[in-house]
């Protein structure tokens, strides 16, 4: 198995149910942010200033740290055309680039087939937590998902070698590819040999870490350690996927989104400095999305379903800045409420993919998007 060692990696944390824009990157000094925000906004003398229009969320300290040394590059008014307030229609669209109509392939599934187009490790993209996102989703592509990477794994309560070896080879009988060819069951054998293979790989990752840095105890912070174990194991895994919240704030949001924030910022601080002292830094670099922003106006304790956005992206390779405009707060510009968009989200991953994977972007995202410049070269 080729080792990751040295070869660019990619972590996708997804900010499940529609992170709050406009509570994220602040546009501290428009008069209209407190206007429109008179009892869910945060308060300027708390705001962390990035300049002398925008600054972030009092939580995002340690994203601020990182800000402070080039490292975060915002893609403000990200989006995508005639958006959809619907959490799993805008999903479905963030995941398999298709904002016109049903997808039936991740657009990270594909970027894995194209890094390992052969299937040779199973192990090219991983997710962590339950289930497997769409965005992973492509047919012919094993993705291992794993819940908890201290007790994954197939039979792991089974010490004995010989007694494992047996279960395992039980569990793939029973996908065994049936006489005359079936491509139903031949697919399932393909998939029980896949996961028992992986189970087996990853399961020694833990074993095998060792760091001076200290993980929050929550789940945004536990996930990142799992994917810095997965990634210094060296198994070959590029793609790394996860995500937390949830974020949709209808009420009692400045305390919700401040926790969350508060976790996201801690656990990317946690991993990077984790990164650093491995001296991986610059192999790897976060993108961080959300699947919608949230209304303009608050309903008094929350925001509700909007669109336009803010994406992030972090590591030692990154450009820190702004990309894309800050949409405005104006009543004539906005799109029935909500922040409009200005730039298309297919345009971040078409420079994810071709300056960071080195695959092809077009066949991946459904068309050719303008890049941005946020990859260091």
């Amino acid at each position: 198995m080729v080792a990751s060692q040295g070869k660019p990696s990619l972590v996708v944390i997804q900010l499940s149910g529609g992170n709050d824009c406009l509570n994220t990157v602040i546009p501290y000094n428009q008069g209209l942010y407190y206007d429109f925000r008179p009892s869910v906004r945060v308060n300027p003398d708390q705001i962390l200033k990035l300049d002398d229009q925008l600054g972030l969320n009092p939580s995002m300290a340690p994203i601020k740290r990182l800000w402070d040394e080039g490292k975060v590059a915002i893609i403000n008014g990200i989006g995508y055309p005639n958006p959809n307030r619907s959490h799993f229609r805008s999903m479905d669209i963030w995941h398999t680039a298709e904002p016109s109509k049903v997808g039936t392939e991740g657009w990270l599934g594909r970027a894995i087939r194209e890094l390992d187009p052969r299937g040779e490790n199973v192990l090219t993209g991983v997710n962590f937590g339950r289930g497997l996102p769409r965005a992973l989703g492509c047919k012919g592509v094993p993705v291992a998902s794993v819940g908890n990477l201290a007790t994954y794994g197939l039979y792991p309560d089974l010490q004995d070698a010989w007694l494992r070896r047996y279960a395992l080879d039980c569990f793939k009988q029973m996908y065994g590819v049936a006489e005359g060819g079936d491509m139903v069951m031949d697919f399932l054998s393909r998939t029980g040999e896949d996961a028992a293979k992986g189970a087996d790989i990853l399961r020694t990752a833990p074993e095998k870490y060792s760091s001076s840095v200290e993980y929050a105890n929550n789940p945004m912070a536990q996930s990142l350690k799992s994917v810095a174990q997965v990634m210094f194991a060296d198994l070959g895994t590029r793609i790394y996927y996860t995500q937390h919240g949830s974020f949709d704030t209808h009420a009692g949001e400045l305390e919700t989104h401040s926790r969350l924030w508060r976790e996201v910022s801690g656990a990317i601080s946690d991993f990077m400095d984790d990164l650093q002292e491995h001296g991986r830094e610059d192999e790897v670099i976060i993108f961080l999305f959300s699947e919608f922003g949230r209304r303009i106006r608050d309903n008094g304790s929350g925001t509700d379903h909007g669109s336009g956005g803010v994406a992030f992206v972090i590591g030692g390779m990154v450009k820190g800045g702004f990309y894309g405009e800050y949409p405005s707060l104006e009543p004539e510009k906005q799109l029935d409420g909500d922040l409009h968009f200005n730039n298309d989200f297919r345009m971040t991953y078409s420079t994810i993919l071709e300056q960071w994977l080195g695959v092809e972007a077009a066949p991946i995202v459904n068309g050719h998007f303008e890049q941005l410049d946020f990859i260091r070269k």
